[in-house]
Protein backbone atom coordinates (compact mmCIF):
# COMPACT_ATOMS: atom_id res chain seq x y z
CA UNK A 1 0.00 0.00 0.00
CA UNK A 2 1.12 3.62 -0.52
CA UNK A 3 2.84 5.32 2.40
CA UNK A 4 0.44 8.11 3.28
CA UNK A 5 1.45 10.92 5.64
CA UNK A 6 -0.56 13.12 7.98
CA UNK A 7 0.59 16.45 9.36
CA UNK A 8 -0.31 19.92 10.59
CA UNK A 9 -0.19 23.48 9.36
CA UNK A 10 2.62 25.38 11.09
CA UNK A 11 1.40 28.26 13.23
CA UNK A 12 3.41 30.07 15.95
CA UNK A 13 0.67 29.24 18.47
CA UNK A 14 1.13 25.53 17.72
CA UNK A 15 4.93 25.51 17.51
CA UNK A 16 5.63 24.12 20.97
CA UNK A 17 3.06 21.36 20.57
CA UNK A 18 4.33 20.41 17.13
CA UNK A 19 7.98 20.32 18.16
CA UNK A 20 7.27 18.12 21.17
CA UNK A 21 5.14 15.66 19.16
CA UNK A 22 7.11 15.17 15.96
CA UNK A 23 6.80 11.43 16.48
CA UNK A 24 3.08 11.81 15.65
CA UNK A 25 3.39 14.43 12.89
CA UNK A 26 4.67 13.32 9.49
CA UNK A 27 4.95 16.76 7.84
CA UNK A 28 4.21 20.43 8.38
CA UNK A 29 2.90 23.00 5.94
CA UNK A 30 4.19 26.56 6.23
CA UNK A 31 2.54 29.72 4.86
CA UNK A 32 5.27 30.84 2.47
CA UNK A 33 4.24 34.49 2.36
CA UNK A 34 5.01 34.87 6.08
CA UNK A 35 8.69 34.32 5.24
CA UNK A 36 9.16 36.37 2.06
CA UNK A 37 10.42 39.41 3.98
CA UNK A 38 11.35 37.59 7.19
CA UNK A 39 14.44 38.64 9.18
CA UNK A 40 17.28 36.19 8.96
CA UNK A 41 16.73 34.54 12.39
CA UNK A 42 13.13 33.72 11.47
CA UNK A 43 14.16 32.31 8.09
CA UNK A 44 16.98 30.31 9.68
CA UNK A 45 14.54 28.87 12.22
CA UNK A 46 12.39 27.61 9.35
CA UNK A 47 15.41 25.95 7.77
CA UNK A 48 16.20 24.29 11.11
CA UNK A 49 12.61 23.03 11.27
CA UNK A 50 13.00 21.47 7.82
CA UNK A 51 15.93 19.42 9.14
CA UNK A 52 13.60 17.70 11.60
CA UNK A 53 10.37 17.23 9.65
CA UNK A 54 9.37 17.40 5.96
CA UNK A 55 8.15 20.91 5.09
CA UNK A 56 5.70 21.94 2.39
CA UNK A 57 5.25 25.59 1.38
CA UNK A 58 1.78 27.02 0.85
CA UNK A 59 1.25 30.34 -0.92
CA UNK A 60 -1.74 32.63 -0.43
CA UNK A 61 -1.10 35.81 -2.45
CA UNK A 62 0.03 34.80 -5.95
CA UNK A 63 -3.48 34.85 -7.47
CA UNK A 64 -2.55 32.51 -10.32
CA UNK A 65 -6.10 31.60 -11.40
CA UNK A 66 -6.63 34.86 -13.22
CA UNK A 67 -6.56 36.35 -16.68
CA UNK A 68 -4.13 38.94 -15.25
CA UNK A 69 -0.47 37.92 -15.60
CA UNK A 70 1.27 36.57 -12.51
CA UNK A 71 3.48 39.03 -10.64
CA UNK A 72 7.14 38.13 -11.32
CA UNK A 73 8.29 39.87 -8.10
CA UNK A 74 5.98 37.76 -5.94
CA UNK A 75 7.10 34.62 -7.73
CA UNK A 76 10.73 35.63 -7.27
CA UNK A 77 10.07 35.80 -3.52
CA UNK A 78 8.74 32.25 -3.67
CA UNK A 79 11.72 31.14 -5.75
CA UNK A 80 14.19 32.52 -3.19
CA UNK A 81 12.37 30.76 -0.34
CA UNK A 82 12.24 27.49 -2.27
CA UNK A 83 15.95 27.75 -3.03
CA UNK A 84 16.79 28.43 0.62
CA UNK A 85 14.48 25.85 2.19
CA UNK A 86 14.34 23.19 -0.54
CA UNK A 87 10.85 22.05 0.49
CA UNK A 88 9.24 18.91 -0.86
CA UNK A 89 6.71 21.00 -2.77
CA UNK A 90 4.86 24.30 -2.90
CA UNK A 91 1.23 25.08 -3.55
CA UNK A 92 -1.15 27.90 -4.29
CA UNK A 93 -4.90 28.42 -4.74
CA UNK A 94 -7.16 28.31 -7.76
CA UNK A 95 -8.17 31.86 -6.98
CA UNK A 96 -7.53 35.49 -7.78
CA UNK A 97 -6.64 38.01 -5.07
CA UNK A 98 -6.32 41.27 -7.01
CA UNK A 99 -7.72 43.00 -10.05
CA UNK A 100 -7.00 46.31 -11.72
CA UNK A 101 -4.19 46.88 -9.22
CA UNK A 102 -6.54 46.55 -6.24
CA UNK A 103 -5.79 43.95 -3.55
CA UNK A 104 -9.09 42.46 -2.38
CA UNK A 105 -7.64 40.63 0.63
CA UNK A 106 -9.54 37.46 -0.13
CA UNK A 107 -9.18 34.24 -2.10
CA UNK A 108 -11.89 34.79 -4.71
CA UNK A 109 -13.20 32.20 -7.16
CA UNK A 110 -12.74 33.37 -10.76
CA UNK A 111 -15.37 32.83 -13.44
CA UNK A 112 -14.99 29.24 -14.57
CA UNK A 113 -14.60 29.69 -18.31
CA UNK A 114 -12.11 29.25 -21.13
CA UNK A 115 -10.47 32.64 -20.50
CA UNK A 116 -9.56 31.85 -16.90
CA UNK A 117 -8.34 28.39 -17.89
CA UNK A 118 -5.99 29.98 -20.42
CA UNK A 119 -4.92 32.66 -17.96
CA UNK A 120 -4.24 30.15 -15.21
CA UNK A 121 -2.25 27.87 -17.52
CA UNK A 122 -0.10 30.81 -18.63
CA UNK A 123 0.48 31.85 -15.01
CA UNK A 124 1.36 28.31 -14.00
CA UNK A 125 3.98 28.16 -16.73
CA UNK A 126 5.40 31.48 -15.51
CA UNK A 127 5.45 30.13 -11.94
CA UNK A 128 7.20 26.94 -13.04
CA UNK A 129 9.80 28.90 -14.97
CA UNK A 130 10.59 31.37 -12.17
CA UNK A 131 10.33 29.07 -9.14
CA UNK A 132 11.77 26.01 -10.87
CA UNK A 133 8.94 23.63 -9.98
CA UNK A 134 5.23 23.84 -10.66
CA UNK A 135 2.87 24.40 -7.73
CA UNK A 136 0.10 22.06 -6.68
CA UNK A 137 -3.12 24.03 -7.08
CA UNK A 138 -5.88 24.01 -4.46
CA UNK A 139 -9.64 24.15 -4.99
CA UNK A 140 -11.18 26.94 -2.91
CA UNK A 141 -14.43 27.38 -1.02
CA UNK A 142 -16.79 30.08 -2.24
CA UNK A 143 -20.08 31.45 -0.94
CA UNK A 144 -21.24 32.49 -4.41
CA UNK A 145 -21.28 30.73 -7.75
CA UNK A 146 -18.82 32.85 -9.78
CA UNK A 147 -20.66 35.04 -12.32
CA UNK A 148 -19.62 34.54 -15.92
CA UNK A 149 -18.98 30.82 -15.52
CA UNK A 150 -19.61 28.44 -18.41
CA UNK A 151 -18.22 25.32 -16.68
CA UNK A 152 -18.81 23.47 -13.46
CA UNK A 153 -15.99 23.43 -10.94
CA UNK A 154 -14.91 19.85 -11.63
CA UNK A 155 -14.75 20.44 -15.40
CA UNK A 156 -12.81 23.68 -14.91
CA UNK A 157 -10.28 22.06 -12.56
CA UNK A 158 -9.83 19.15 -14.96
CA UNK A 159 -8.94 21.50 -17.81
CA UNK A 160 -6.23 23.20 -15.75
CA UNK A 161 -4.54 19.92 -14.84
CA UNK A 162 -1.14 19.61 -13.17
CA UNK A 163 -0.52 18.69 -9.54
CA UNK A 164 -3.56 19.15 -7.32
CA UNK A 165 -4.01 19.98 -3.67
CA UNK A 166 -7.53 18.82 -2.84
CA UNK A 167 -9.10 20.64 0.09
CA UNK A 168 -11.83 18.28 1.25
CA UNK A 169 -13.54 20.78 3.53
CA UNK A 170 -13.73 23.23 0.63
CA UNK A 171 -15.27 20.44 -1.43
CA UNK A 172 -17.72 19.60 1.36
CA UNK A 173 -18.65 23.28 1.77
CA UNK A 174 -19.20 23.93 -1.95
CA UNK A 175 -21.13 20.70 -2.41
CA UNK A 176 -23.42 21.57 0.50
CA UNK A 177 -23.83 25.22 -0.45
CA UNK A 178 -24.57 24.55 -4.13
CA UNK A 179 -26.34 21.19 -3.89
CA UNK A 180 -24.10 18.71 -5.66
CA UNK A 181 -22.69 15.30 -4.75
CA UNK A 182 -19.07 15.56 -3.49
CA UNK A 183 -18.40 11.88 -4.22
CA UNK A 184 -19.41 12.38 -7.84
CA UNK A 185 -17.04 15.39 -7.88
CA UNK A 186 -14.21 12.99 -7.01
CA UNK A 187 -15.22 10.85 -9.99
CA UNK A 188 -15.08 13.89 -12.29
CA UNK A 189 -11.63 15.30 -11.45
CA UNK A 190 -8.22 13.74 -12.23
CA UNK A 191 -7.65 12.19 -8.79
CA UNK A 192 -4.40 10.65 -10.03
CA UNK A 193 -2.93 14.18 -10.00
CA UNK A 194 -3.69 14.80 -6.31
CA UNK A 195 -0.53 15.00 -4.21
CA UNK A 196 -1.74 16.77 -1.09
CA UNK A 197 -5.00 17.00 0.86
CA UNK A 198 -6.25 19.67 3.24
CA UNK A 199 -8.64 19.01 6.11
CA UNK A 200 -10.30 21.80 8.07
CA UNK A 201 -13.53 22.83 9.72
CA UNK A 202 -16.03 25.64 9.41
CA UNK A 203 -19.41 26.84 10.62
CA UNK A 204 -22.91 27.23 9.27
CA UNK A 205 -24.07 30.80 8.57
CA UNK A 206 -26.93 29.88 6.26
CA UNK A 207 -24.19 28.34 4.16
CA UNK A 208 -21.01 26.60 5.30
CA UNK A 209 -18.21 29.08 5.89
CA UNK A 210 -14.70 27.61 5.64
CA UNK A 211 -13.10 29.46 8.56
CA UNK A 212 -10.45 26.98 9.81
CA UNK A 213 -11.59 27.67 13.38
CA UNK A 214 -13.42 24.43 14.05
CA UNK A 215 -12.83 20.68 14.12
CA UNK A 216 -12.97 18.62 10.94
CA UNK A 217 -16.59 17.43 10.48
CA UNK A 218 -17.52 13.79 9.91
CA UNK A 219 -18.35 14.16 6.17
CA UNK A 220 -14.80 15.36 5.46
CA UNK A 221 -13.29 12.22 6.99
CA UNK A 222 -15.72 10.20 4.86
CA UNK A 223 -14.49 12.01 1.75
CA UNK A 224 -10.89 11.28 2.74
CA UNK A 225 -11.71 7.56 2.86
CA UNK A 226 -13.46 7.84 -0.52
CA UNK A 227 -10.39 9.52 -2.01
CA UNK A 228 -7.97 6.97 -0.55
CA UNK A 229 -10.04 4.21 -2.12
CA UNK A 230 -9.66 5.80 -5.55
CA UNK A 231 -5.96 6.58 -5.89
CA UNK A 232 -2.73 4.62 -6.09
CA UNK A 233 -0.29 7.40 -5.20
CA UNK A 234 0.66 8.28 -1.60
CA UNK A 235 -1.13 11.28 -0.13
CA UNK A 236 0.14 13.93 2.27
CA UNK A 237 -2.79 15.11 4.40
CA UNK A 238 -2.50 18.42 6.27
CA UNK A 239 -4.87 19.56 9.02
CA UNK A 240 -5.33 23.34 8.84
CA UNK A 241 -6.16 25.42 11.90
CA UNK A 242 -6.02 29.22 11.88
CA UNK A 243 -7.38 30.17 15.29
CA UNK A 244 -9.40 29.11 18.35
CA UNK A 245 -6.57 26.67 18.95
CA UNK A 246 -7.39 23.68 21.14
CA UNK A 247 -4.86 21.63 23.11
CA UNK A 248 -2.34 19.87 20.89
CA UNK A 249 -3.69 16.48 21.95
CA UNK A 250 -7.04 17.47 20.47
CA UNK A 251 -5.41 18.21 17.13
CA UNK A 252 -3.34 15.04 17.28
CA UNK A 253 -6.54 13.06 17.78
CA UNK A 254 -7.83 14.54 14.51
CA UNK A 255 -4.62 13.44 12.80
CA UNK A 256 -5.20 9.92 14.13
CA UNK A 257 -8.73 9.98 12.78
CA UNK A 258 -7.39 11.08 9.38
CA UNK A 259 -4.98 8.14 9.43
CA UNK A 260 -7.87 5.80 10.20
CA UNK A 261 -9.88 7.22 7.29
CA UNK A 262 -6.92 6.78 4.94
CA UNK A 263 -6.41 3.22 6.10
CA UNK A 264 -10.10 2.41 5.63
CA UNK A 265 -10.02 3.76 2.09
CA UNK A 266 -6.86 1.84 1.24
CA UNK A 267 -8.43 -1.38 2.56
CA UNK A 268 -11.48 -0.78 0.38
CA UNK A 269 -9.29 -0.38 -2.69
CA UNK A 270 -7.27 -3.49 -1.84
CA UNK A 271 -10.46 -5.51 -1.40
Amino acid sequence: MPTDRVGLSWRPQLAAGILTHLDRIDAVEVIADDYFEAPRPKADALKTLSAHVPVLLHGITQGLASTAPADPKRLANMARLVEKLKPESWSEHLAFVRGGGIEIGHLAAPPRNASTVDGCLANLETARRIVGIAPAMENIATLIDPPGSTMGESQWISKIGGPLLLDLHNLHANATNFGYDPVRFLDEIPCEQITTVHLAGGRFIGRILDDHLHDVPDPVYDLLAELAARVLQPLTVILERDGAYPAIEHLLAQLDRARAALAAGRRTRAA
